[in-house]
Order: structure tokens, then C-alpha cells, then sequence
């Protein structure tokens, strides 16, 4: 079976995901879970971030192929994580079996207004160049990506990532300036595509997910309640929802 690769966003690490590797796993039990780092994050916070998407595709292959893990992936990306994983399905079709995008925004579907809302613009400038310390800039984080976790039950935890793995201010700025960059083609590729959103996303207008299941005609499933983050906030209504469609699609072949 194939293995699931997840990517995860803008200034965050595989140790992000919490306990939603293992859901998954749950479901998938003969696949392999690998979770990459996008180069200046995590593992790779002392490498210099790409200032474009296909730069982090290529970082991501090279990851796999230094770990003998082979294609065909099936991709599963969240915000910055779903840019790429555009990219990679596009231009190596070859590679991915399936792949599952959530709450991403991408040009030319959506207008920058709902890509980013505004009233985040200060707040996620001051993050990228760091002008706060680093409790406030986690603080921040959990603030506009979920609707589910108060400061004080991950607050900790993040911040022993922040200490043990500090995203440099530069790196920050050029991940934001590559997610700026993207043009995403207006054809769909040709994996099978699921995208999921949280229609409480406090970061990106939802709108935006919608937009992009409808040029490519992919299916879209929406919680409720959920924000950014929405691996956090519903980790096992994802899965699920994983799990039903690529049932779904078996029962089609």
C-alpha cells in the first residue's frame, strides 16, 4: 500500500501533527505514515527556506529518496503543505496516487483578500519578521488556526519546539513570499484529489476551498466548527473522512 506523506504549513514541524498520525494510521494500517519537514522547519530549521514552491517539492523528494521511501505517495498537506503538494502532483503525476488538501488557498481561484484575511495581515508580519517573543508569536499561532485548544494546553509544548527548533526570521519571511508566489495550474492533476476545510477557519476564508473543489471538480467535505489547524481541532472526523473517500473511490473500480 502506499505510504501517506504528510506536509504541514507556514513555520511549523512534523511534531505539529499530534496525535493525528496515529488516526490515521488506524485506518490505513498497511500503509506507511512519513511526515516531512519543509526545509528552516523542524528538523530542518538550520537549512534556508525556498522562496518558491517547486524548490520545496524538490526538498521533499530528495527527503524520500534519502530514505528509500519510493512513489507512488499518496499526499496528505495542510495550508502551505497543500501548495506543494499541488506542485509535486502536477508535475510528477507519476508519483502520487492520491492526495488530500486542506484549507489551502491558492492563486488563480481565489483573490488575495480571502487567500489571507486582512485583519491577520499585522499580526502575521510581526510573525514572520519575529519581533515577539517566542511565547507570544506560539501564542498567536494557536489564536488564528483553531477553534479548539486554549494557550495553556499546547502552549508548553510548542514552545519546547520553538526553543529546540527556532524558525529563523528569514526563513519565515521566505516561506510566507513562496505561498505568495504559487500559481497553481487550472487544470486539476490527475491523482484523485480531496479537499477539506474548516468553514471557522480564522486565518483563510474558506471560500477559498470551495473555489478550488469546484474548478477541479473535486470532492469537498466542510466541518462546521473547525479552524486552520483543522488536523488539531478534529483529527479523527479528518481521518475519517480519508478513510470513507478512498473506500469510496475502491467501490468505483
Amino acid at each position: 500500500m502506499s505510504p501517506w506523506i504528510l506536509l504541514r504549513g507556514l513555520m511549523r514541524e512534523t511534531r505539529h501533527w499530534g496525535e493525528f498520525p496515529q488516526m490515521l494510521s488506524e485506518h490505513f494500517p498497511g500503509a506507511g505514515i512519513v511526515m516531512l519537514d519543509l526545509p528552516g522547519n523542524g528538523s530542518l530549521h538550520r537549512q534556508r527556506s525556498p522562496s518558491h514552491v517547486q524548490e520545496m517539492t524538490e526538498a521533499c523528494r530528495r527527503q524520500l529518496a534519502g530514505r528509500g521511501v519510493a512513489p507512488p505517495f499518496n499526499l496528505l498537506a495542510l495550508s502551505l503543505g497543500a501548495m506543494v503538494a499541488c506542485d509535486w502532483s502536477t508535475r510528477y503525476p507519476e508519483e502520487i496516487g492520491r492526495a488530500v488538501l486542506i484549507n489551502t488557498s491558492l492563486r488563480p481561484f481565489s483573490p488575495f483578500y480571502q487567500r489571507l484575511r486582512p485583519r491577520n495581515y499585522p499580526a502575521l508580519l510581526k510573525l514572520a519578521l519575529g519581533n515577539s517573543d517566542a511565547a507570544a508569536r506560539e501564542r498567536t499561532i494557536l489564536r488564528l488556526t483553531s477553534n479548539r485548544h486554549t494557550p495553556a494546553s499546547l502552549l508548553s509544548e510548542w514552545m519546547r519546539y520553538a526553543r529546540e527548533h527556532p524558525v529563523a526570521p528569514e526563513n519565515a519571511l521566505r516561506q510566507l513570499l513562496a505561498a505568495m508566489r504559487y500559481h497553481a495550474p487550472r487544470q486539476a492533476p490527475r491523482a484523485p484529489v480531496l479537499i477539506l476545510s474548516g468553514k471557522a477557519d480564522r486565518l483563510v476564508n474558506t471560500r477559498c476551498s470551495a473555489a478550488l473543489a469546484s474548478r477541479w471538480q473535486a470532492p469537498l467535505r466542510v466541518h462546521d466548527t473547525a479552524g486552520h489547524d483543522l488536523t488539531l481541532d478534529e483529527p479523527a472526523w479528518v481521518a475519517q473522512q480519508i478513510h470513507a473517500w478512498a473506500d469510496a473511490a475502491k467501490e468505483e473500480t
